[in-house]
Formats: C-alpha cells, structure tokens, sequence
C-alpha cells in the first residue's frame, strides 16, 4: 500500500496519466471524474467511478408520518449532508404532504447544532470554508430565484465562529432550479409534492445523477415497483442511508460507472483471464492429412 497524498490534481493528475497503473478508482465530484476518465483514456486503464449525487426520497400517502420524518432527517443531516448518497430531493405525496412538511420544519428547527464531540450535538460544521461559503452561496441562489425557504439556510444565533449553518428546507423549486438539479453537498432539502406514482418516478428519475435513490409505503407492492422503476444504483425502502460492506455501491449516468463493495468490488480490480489447454495423442487432423 502507497500512500501519496496531494491536493487536487497535484497527486490525481500523474496518478491518471501514468503508464505503471493498470486501474483507477476515484469517488469525488463530476467534473474530476470527467477530467480522470479522459486522462485513463489515453491509455486505456480500466476506470471506476463514484460520482455525485442528487437522490429523491419518495413519501406516499400510506407512510407513517414519524418514521417517515426520521429517515428524511437522517438521509439529509446526517454528516450535515455532506454525503453523495445524500437523499436531498423529497417527494410527498399530496395526501401527507400539510401533516408531514409541518412535523418536518418542526424536527429540523430542533436538531442541535454545534461541536460534534459533545454530546448531543447531531449537526456539526461543514468540512472548510470554501464549502461553507458554497453552500451558503446555494441557500441565496434558491432565494433570489424565488424558492420559499420554510427554514434554516443561515449561520445558527450564538455560533459565530467555525463552518456551522442551520439546517435548510426548500419547498416546491421549479424542477429546472438549481437548488433542484445540482448536488449541494450540505444540509439542504428541497420539497415537491406529486399526484401519482407516475409522477413520483418521472420526477425522481428526471436527473443527470443516479447515485441513489428511496421509497417510503405501507404497501410493499407499490414500494417494490417504485424501487424497480429508480433509475439508480442504490434503492432504500421505508428507510434512507444504511449501507452494508457486502452490497454493491455505486451509480449510473453522471454519478459514476463500476461498482465497489462485494464481490462486485472485488471484480473491478479483477481481469477474466480464458486459458484453453489442448490434451489427446491426436492432432485435430484438419490440415494433416
């Protein structure tokens, strides 16, 4: 094992280009991805990618709405939303819709925020300035285009110092918002609702992403379909986020190609090899004749 740490490109971009590297595994942003597929191209390494992430969290109307509010908390706050699964896009079902955005709103302005070390605290700071001022730089965007901010979206009273933001909420973005469309890798939620599961799929899967993807239903024939119908890597049903070292990760279309975890990331590293072996006293006997 060879640690070579850099910034940015200074250690990726020789690590690309090198004729001594058979493989590349990257997890990171699109345009780096991009930029590191194009660079293996040259020399036709074999490349695995797990890109960004912009996931919808579908709600219908049958769901509890408690168990429904914790898993969308933990799909978007967890880590402060700095997680590429990160399931950022909610989709509720107009029936729930009143009941469950109200509780939302209300167990978001509840969650505790300040140094992750003490106890308690379940939101702590971004990881650096640059994305603090990024994803502060998303919550203005969304309000200068004219998004309804149902909370948060700014630095928390008596936390002046340090990367720290409330939790924010958005409701009901036009679907070519950007707020809506691009990964934000924060604490971040935007809200839609829809009429049908039709709409629901044809929503979810109205992306350039395709990380991951969730269902929330009492009824489990509708939540199979709706999984079978994401167009994305990892589908959760009635919760959002676990993950398990022996299941594949990884998504389609801009959010990468390959898979790790498993076994299936155990055959990215792998080449299938054909080894024919001939065995008898006897030529075949087509040219010798």
């Amino acid at each position: 094992l060879n640690m070579l740490p850099g910034l940015g490109a200074e250690a990726g971009g020789p690590l690309s280009q090198h004729p001594g590297v058979d493989k590349l595994a990257f997890t990171g942003s699109v345009p780096t991805g991009s930029r590191i597929m194009s660079a293996a191209a040259q020399d036709i390494k074999n490349v695995s990618l797990e890109l960004g992430g912009k996931s919808a969290f579908i709600v219908f109307d049958d769901s509890d709405v408690e168990a429904a509010v914790e898993w969308i908390l933990f799909g978007i706050f967890w880590n402060q939303g700095q997680v590429c699964s990160a399931t950022s896009r909610l989709l509720v079902q107009e029936g729930i819709a009143p009941r469950l955005i109200e509780r939302l709103v209300e167990a978001t302005r509840a969650i505790s925020i300040g140094n992750g070390m003490q106890p308690g605290v379940l939101l702590g700071p971004l990881v650096s300035q640059g994305q603090h001022e990024k994803v502060l730089g998303f919550v203005e965007k969304g309000r200068a285009g004219g998004v309804r901010l149902l909370t948060g979206g700014r630095r928390p009273a008596g936390l002046g110092e340090g990367w720290f933001i409330e939790p924010a909420i958005f409701d009901e973005p036009a679907e070519d918002a950007l707020i809506w469309r691009e990964e934000i890798f924060g604490p971040v939620l935007c809200v839609k609702r829809f009429k049908t599961e039709v709409e629901a799929l044809r929503l979810a899967n109205d992306s350039r992403f395709g990380l991951a993807g969730a269902v929330m239903s009492g009824d489990p024939q509708r939540a199979a379909r709706v999984a079978d119908g994401l167009r994305a890597g990892i589908v959760w049903v009635n919760c959002s986020q676990p993950t398990f070292t022996q299941a594949p990760w990884g998504g389609m279309k801009h959010s990468g190609i390959g898979r790790e975890l498993g076994v299936w990331g155990l055959e990215n590293y792998l080449e299938v090899k054909q080894v024919t072996e001939y065995i008898s006293d006897q030529p075949w006997g087509w040219y010798l004749k």
